[in-house]
């Protein structure tokens, strides 16, 4: 596959180049896509690449983020639900699979989904239909699914935490992003990409960075990956007074401790109290990201949602949960990528 080819992901990498060359070559089938990385690799944009590639491209894409929605209302969220269902149903409602029909639906943090509603997924993928809340009848729908995660699907089925006939199909197509600490030759690349889009939307163009400040970005790990690249590339041109980026104003959460935290484990601490500390502590390492918290310590983002809220905890950030998208448009604009790191 070309250069060009690549469209809205950037990469020098050659086994990211891989795995775009795989994500084109199965784009125009309707198999069942699984993909797999850390958070802040780009999931949802190979999603979207695939999509944008398939004789689906000119329907709209359709996204959920299932840690975003809260339990008790995903269900109908993504298979609608009859007017009279239930009490509040004043309306009837199209479910996202609906929505979908005859394009892609992607289904972002595809474990934080109850096992009770993965029983009514299988069926959808089995039966190619949906039957909303408060139906009589199921409807037929033709959907193309792409599932993301940021854990090891594998391991939670042998756990018992997921359905392991909804793994298999779901996994019949699997895709795995490299970690950005891995793909050192795309860093600066990325960085200079980034660099030229918050100039344009900042009004802040014609920034460039030190060969110093290059050095510091390919010096860090990246655990929150190209997420994180993003915003201190943001960051830099926001704060920067000339044109020429220093070192001195590449600004990256925990360089200088680098990853080194103490803890505060004295005898006769029980164990609720070093988990507590623990979460708080990892949580404020991550720059009070849930998300990257939440794969450090191996738990769901909704298991770290209910200590946190446990130990009554108030960040001291700004803090905001992915939206549910539905993108109407077949191409992405690249100053349009912000947020598509997932």
């Amino acid at each position: 596959m070309a250069e060009k080819e690549f469209g809205d992901i950037i990469t020098q990498d050659s086994e990211m180049k891989k795995v775009l060359q795989l994500a084109h070559n199965i784009a125009p089938s309707r198999a069942s896509v699984l993909i797999c990385g850390e958070s802040g690799t780009g999931k949802e944009l190979l999603a979207k690449f695939i999509h944008n590639r398939s004789p689906r491209a000119k329907n709209r894409f359709v996204a959920v983020n299932c840690a975003a929605v809260p339990e008790n209302l995903l269900e109908s969220e993504l298979f609608g639900y009859e007017k009279g269902a239930f009490t509040g149903a004043n309306t009837t409602k199209p479910g996202k699979f609906e929505i979908a029909n005859n394009s892609t639906f992607l289904l972002d943090e595809i474990t934080e989904m109850p096992i009770l509603l993965q029983a009514k997924l299988l069926r959808v993928i089995q039966e190619g239909e949906v039957e909303r809340l408060g139906a009589k009848q199921p409807m037929k729908i033709n959907v193309r699914l792409i599932a993301t995660t940021n854990r090891n699907l594998a391991e939670m089925v042998q756990r018992g935490e997921f359905r392991a006939d909804l793994y298999y199909r779901l996994n019949v197509i699997p895709l795995v992003i490299p970690p950005l600490k891995n793909r050192k030759r795309d860093i600066e690349i990325l960085a200079r990409f980034f660099l030229g889009v918050s100039g344009i939307v900042n009004n802040k163009e014609n920034k460039s960075l030190q060969a110093e400040s290059i050095q510091k970005l390919l010096s860090w790990n990246w655990p929150g990956n190209v997420r994180e690249l993003e915003n201190v590339i943001e960051r830099s041109v926001l704060l920067s007074t000339s044109n020429l980026i220093g070192p001195e104003e590449i600004h990256i959460n925990g360089f200088e401790q680098l990853q080194q935290k103490t803890f505060d484990f004295t005898p006769g601490m029980t164990l609720a109290e070093v988990e507590k500390q623990l979460i708080l502590k990892t949580l404020e390492h991550t720059g009070y990201n849930r998300t990257r918290a939440a794969q450090i310590l191996d738990i769901s983002i909704r298991t770290l949602r209910n200590k946190l809220h446990e130990y009554h905890f108030v960040s001291p950030v700004a803090e905001s949960e992915p939206e549910i998208q539905v993108d109407k448009t077949p191409e992405i604009n690249p100053i349009s990528l912000r947020g598509g790191y997932g």
